[in-house]
C-alpha cells in the first residue's frame, strides 16, 4: 500500500496533466511516406493492407546501419542574430516552419570552452528551459536552447501541441525523432565552429531520448545529462500517463512489443553499447513516482550501464513528471543537473 507522501505526489501529479486539455486521439497509420523520406522503397500503391513487412524490414536495416541512419549533411547557412540561431534543417519533413530550426545562445563569462546543447521536454513552449539555461550560465557553462521539431516557433499552425513529434503515425514519429537528433547535432558543429570543445549534451523527457541518439552517435559529446530515463521510446509512449490518448490510436494497429521492434530505432536501448570506450560521463535522472516514465523502465537503462560497465551517475527525485517542473523539485532537479555539467565538462 503505498503511503500518505506517495499519494499526495500522485495526486499532484494527475492535476498538473488534467491541465492540458487540448490533447487528441489520432487514428493509426503506418506513415509510410515518411518512411519513403528516410530511404525506404516506395511501397506498392494501392498501399497493401498490412505493410507491417516492409516498414519492419526497412527499419531492422536503418538499425543495423544506424551511423548512416543519423548522417546528415553539413550545415552551411547558419544565421545568428540577436541571441537567436537559425538554419535549416538537414533533415527536412517537408513543412517549411518546421524546417527552419530555433536556438537560444545564453553566453556564460568566462565558461572556459565549456557549453551544453539544452533539450527541452516535449510540447515544450518557446520559453523552455531558458531559466535552466540561466542557472547554467551561473556554473560556469554556455547553453544553446534547441527548439525541437515540430515545437515553439517550428509548430505548424493547424496544431496546438507537438502531436506531430510523438503520434500514432508510426513513420512521422520516427523522421521526427531523426530530425531532432540530427538538428541537434547541427548545434554540436555550430558550437565546435565558434571555438567550443569541451562539449556536452542535456535533455529532460522526450529531450532525454533525442539527447541519448544525438550521443552515441556523436563522439564529441563528452558530458551527457539524461533528465527522465528510460530504455524504450515506445514503452513510455504505451504506458505513460501523459501519453494515454497516443496509445488508444496505436492500439487500432499494434501492440506493445510491436511497437518496441518499430521504434527500436529511436530508442537508447539499441545504442548503449555505442557508449563504450568513450571519453564520457553521464547523469540518469529518474523520478520515484513518475507515472510517465516508469520507474521500471528507468530502472532498466540503469542496469543497463551497470552491465556495460558505463561511468555515470544516478540521480533520483522524489517526486512524479509534470512534478518535476515544480518547486523545490525543480530546484533540486536544476542543481543536480548543474553540478554534475561542471564537474565533467
Amino acid at each position: 500500500m503505498r503511503g500518505l507522501y506517495a499519494r499526495w505526489i500522485d495526486r499532484w501529479e494527475r492535476n498538473l496533466a488534467s491541465r492540458d486539455t487540448g490533447r487528441l486521439t489520432r487514428p493509426f497509420e503506418w506513415g509510410s511516406e515518411w518512411l519513403e523520406l528516410l530511404g525506404m522503397p516506395p511501397l506498392p500503391q494501392p498501399l497493401p493492407v498490412d505493410p507491417s513487412g516492409p516498414v519492419g524490414g526497412f527499419l531492422k536495416s536503418a538499425l543495423a546501419d544506424s551511423e548512416a541512419f543519423y548522417a546528415y549533411p553539413p550545415v552551411t547557412d547558419y544565421a545568428f542574430r540577436n541571441g537567436r540561431l537559425t538554419f535549416p534543417s538537414p533533415a527536412p519533413s517537408g513543412i517549411a516552419l518546421n524546417d527552419e530550426v530555433h536556438a537560444l545562445w545564453f553566453p556564460a563569462p568566462r565558461d572556459q570552452g565549456r557549453a551544453l546543447v539544452v533539450l527541452p521536454q516535449w510540447n515544450s513552449d518557446a520559453d523552455g528551459h531558458v531559466g535552466l539555461a540561466k542557472l547554467l550560465n551561473r556554473f560556469g557553462i554556455s547553453v544553446l536552447r534547441l527548439t525541437l521539431a515540430y515545437h515553439a516557433e517550428r509548430m505548424p499552425p493547424q496544431l496546438g501541441r507537438a502531436d506531430y513529434h510523438v503520434s500514432s503515425n508510426i513513420g512521422r514519429t520516427i523522421h521526427a525523432c531523426r530530425q531532432s537528433v540530427v538538428d541537434t547535432r547541427a548545434c554540436l558543429d555550430w558550437l565546435e565552429s565558434r571555438g567550443y570543445r569541451r562539449l556536452g549534451i542535456l535533455g529532460t523527457s522526450l529531450g532525454s531520448c533525442v539527447a541519448f541518439i544525438a550521443t552515441a552517435h556523436d563522439a564529441r559529446v563528452r558530458s551527457a545529462i539524461f533528465n527522465h530515463v528510460s530504455m524504450y521510446f515506445s514503452d513510455v509512449v504505451w504506458t505513460g500517463l501523459s501519453t494515454q490518448h497516443v496509445r488508444q490510436g496505436l492500439e487500432q494497429g499494434v501492440n506493445q512489443d510491436d511497437l518496441r521492434r518499430y521504434w527500436s530505432v529511436i530508442s537508447p536501448a539499441s545504442f548503449l553499447n555505442r557508449l563504450q570506450g568513450r571519453n564520457l560521463r553521464s547523469l540518469l535522472v529518474w523520478a520515484r513516482h513518475d507515472t510517465s516514465f516508469l520507474p521500471v523502465y528507468s530502472k532498466q537503462l540503469i542496469e543497463g550501464y551497470r552491465a556495460l560497465n558505463l561511468p555515470h551517475e544516478v540521480f533520483r527525485l522524489p517526486c512524479a513528471h509534470y512534478t518535476t517542473g515544480e518547486f523545490p523539485f525543480n530546484l533540486m532537479d536544476g542543481l543536480a543537473m548543474s553540478r554534475f555539467a561542471a564537474k565533467t565538462l
